[in-house]
């Protein structure tokens, strides 16, 4: 076990490293429990002015203790286009402070050189990372994209009258071929290099101290080798992760055994890092095993030598009959949700204790 851990920000508000010192003391013995875009949207519904409905919450009686949203809309819309979405995330983010909860960001970055969406398609996607890192033809372009998500962190500012922490997560599944900054559309030495610009930009140049950064490939990996293989080093990453969905039960296939596996490699380092862990995201689609959350994942959250501060499930779509993760009113899963929350592991958002004061 690492006898220190260390921020990445040497100059984080006390507000941030007060919740990265509180997340690493909760992992190993409870696990904060995370549904993306929660309060924006849910199964059928839309948020209204109040802002304070999630599917989980319609079940329990309180929200995640951790949501996720997305930078998507501050990718490079039109202008009058990227302040209402500034204005709907920081809402988001801050409702979810004041509760006492967490936010993480996932950035589902719309191709800045080709003009064309997040996933790298060979008709249309162009090596993308080379032409934003420095010295690239978009790298200008980047840097203006990078100050709206600036300005966002730098406006996020809760009724106590501070910042409100969040954990930055860009470039996930950096090791699969379905996005455009994934391993096979660039070099290692891009990705590193991308990677350190957008920390130390955000840091030092537009002074943005309220981020935790996690680094989460896929679960493609076997060994801490293949892990680290991109990993841009200690000094710019402040949590280690992964994203699995297929060993948890995608099309109806399991393999549990090997996606514990695959947590320990990344809690492992944590620890000799002093860095965070957390599984940042999974879900079983339509929640199709009803026993899934009690089954899969509480034994997964409470194996041995796993050390992880948080869980993510993936979205509940609005539209879609079968797009969702997380159970609502009615479904078939809500029984076993309710077990998997009476467990006392998982924490929602009515049970975490303070996470930003020492």
């Amino acid at each position: 076990m690492a006898t220190t851990q260390h921020l990445s920000d040497p100059n984080a508000t006390a507000q941030t490293v007060a919740l990265f010192h509180n997340l690493g003391k909760l992992a190993g013995k409870h696990v904060l429990f995370g549904h993306q875009h929660a309060t924006e949207y849910g199964h059928g519904w839309t948020a209204d002015e109040a802002g304070d409905r999630s599917d989980v919450k319609s079940i329990i009686g309180a929200h995640p203790a951790i949501i996720g949203v997305d930078l998507n809309g501050l990718s490079n819309p039109p202008a009058d286009v990227i302040a209402r979405n500034k204005t709907a995330l920081r809402k988001t983010i801050v409702n979810h402070y004041n509760r006492g909860g967490l936010t993480t960001l996932s950035w589902h970055f719309d191709n800045p050189v080709s003009g064309t969406g997040f996933y790298f398609k060979d008709s249309r996607s162009v090596a993308t990372v080379a032409h934003i890192v420095p010295g690239g033809s978009h790298h200008e372009l980047y840097k203006e994209i990078l100050a709206h998500i600036a300005d966002l962190a730098k406006t996020c500012v809760g009724a106590d009258g501070t910042l409100a922490p969040m954990i930055f997560r860009p470039y996930h599944e950096l090791d699969g071929d379905w996005f455009w900054w994934g391993a096979p559309h660039c070099s290692r030495e891009d990705f590193i290099a991308l990677w350190r610009f957008t920390v130390s930009y955000l840091r030092d140049t537009l002074g943005v101290h309220n981020f935790l950064y996690a680094f989460s490939p896929d679960c493609l990996f076997r060994t801490e080798a293949e892990f680290l293989d991109r990993y841009p080093g200690d000094e710019w990453v402040d949590m280690v992760g992964m994203d699995d969905y297929a060993d948890f039960g995608r099309g109806g296939k399991y393999n549990v055994e090997a996606g514990v596996k695959k947590l320990r490699i990344v809690s492992d380092y944590a620890q000799k890092a002093g860095k965070l862990a957390a599984f940042t995201e999974t879900g079983l689609e339509s929640v199709a095993d009803p026993a899934w959350w009690t089954d899969t994942l509480l034994p997964t959250l409470k194996a041995d030598g796993l050390n992880l501060c948080y869980v993510l499930v993936w979205r509940n779509d609005i539209t879609s009959p079968t797009h969702y993760y997380a159970p609502f009113p009615g479904h078939k899963s809500v029984p076993a949700f309710l077990k998997f929350r009476a467990d006392g592991v998982p924490l929602f958002v009515d049970n975490i204790p303070p996470l930003y004061t020492e």
